[in-house]
């Protein structure tokens, strides 16, 4: 009897020791960062400088987080809709979203549906100055040219959308006379051959994103907003010598949802960091004729985002 009473209490003593280690991997498994793919939100369509940064960040950091981060491409409402896909889930960090300057010009003036305090920057990955292209067989020769027919008749530009810094630069013109009209195309295919079959005049956009269309040919810048020469462009003039000194540079930077346990925004921005640092990333950058300073990581890209908002609102039409 007292020999049948310690093998049961032997099986129970194995039983108990069984369930331990059975649950102990679990507990372990429930802390880990990450324990799924994370889902990679770019709020455009496919083929755009948007979408190939993530598809190239993707590419780069999957080995780092040892898990897959498949690309969601949801266009619409110049980036908001694929924002509110965000913001919608749980802030458990298996989300993350590319958040660009044309975005970020609809929160202006409080406009948005959401606020900049409800993401957490995890770096700003390239920045580029903006253009306007026309195609190579354009009428328009130099920008003195095109300024003199916008001041005539209608012109129209290809935006990514309504309240976009794309929007705001050419509306710039507007205010000294020119008739450019906003034309948004939410899909970058759609909006980079508008000018080549007739659905616009002009294009505004940034050189690397076109470079394709540039290196065959097919279409060429004719003025940059920014401080500097865009490089590989240096003899196209900037828009400050027309006395428009307004220059947002096309950002993309990639967020979380506010909430998210720091621990997983700090193993997130760590390996960005390490991606933004690597010399497949410096190349791309070269190739897509950016900023070769253009990173900004995790501890200065909130407060950067924030300038570039301040400076779109200030320099918001003045309402009546």
């Amino acid at each position: 009897m007292q020999g049948h009473d310690h093998r049961r209490t032997t099986r129970r003593s194995l039983l108990i020791a069984g369930s331990a280690l059975a649950l102990a991997p679990r507990a372990a498994f429930s802390q880990a960062y990450p324990s799924r793919p994370v889902e990679f939100i770019v709020p455009w369509g496919p083929g755009g400088g948007a979408d190939q940064l993530a598809r190239r960040v993707s590419k780069l950091i999957e080995p780092e987080l040892k898990v897959s981060m498949p690309i969601l491409n949801i266009p619409g409402a110049t980036g908001n809709t694929g924002m509110a896909k965000l913001l919608s889930g749980p802030p458990d960090g298996h989300a993350i979203a590319l958040f660009i300057g044309d975005t970020l010009g609809t929160l202006a003036g409080g406009k948005g549906r959401y606020k900049l305090s409800d993401l957490i920057p995890l770096g700003v990955m390239i920045r580029q100055p903006t253009g306007l292209f026309v195609k190579m067989d354009s009428k328009w020769k130099t920008f003195d040219d095109l300024l003199a027919d916008s001041k005539k008749g209608e012109v129209k530009a290809a935006i990514t959308g309504f309240g976009s810094p794309d929007e705001m630069h050419v509306n710039k013109f507007n205010e000294k006379g020119s008739k450019f009209r906003s034309v948004p195309f939410a899909q970058p295919g759609e909006r980079y051959s508008s000018i080549l079959g007739g659905h616009a005049d002009v294009l505004v956009e940034q050189a690397g994103d076109v470079r394709s269309f540039l290196d065959s040919k097919q279409m060429r810048p004719i003025v940059f907003f920014a401080e500097k020469p865009q490089v590989g462009h240096e003899a196209i003039p900037l828009a400050s010598s027309y006395g428009v000194n307004f220059a947002i540079s096309q950002f993309r930077s990639i967020v979380m949802r506010a909430g998210t346990d720091p621990a997983h925004v700090k193993t997130m921005s760590s390996c960005l960091d390490r991606v933004a640092r690597s010399d497949d990333f410096k190349k791309y950058l070269v190739d897509e004729l950016a900023f070769a300073d253009s990173y900004i990581p995790a501890d200065r890209a909130g407060a950067f985002i924030a300038e570039q908002l301040a400076l779109i609102e200030a320099n918001l039409p003045k309402s009546s």
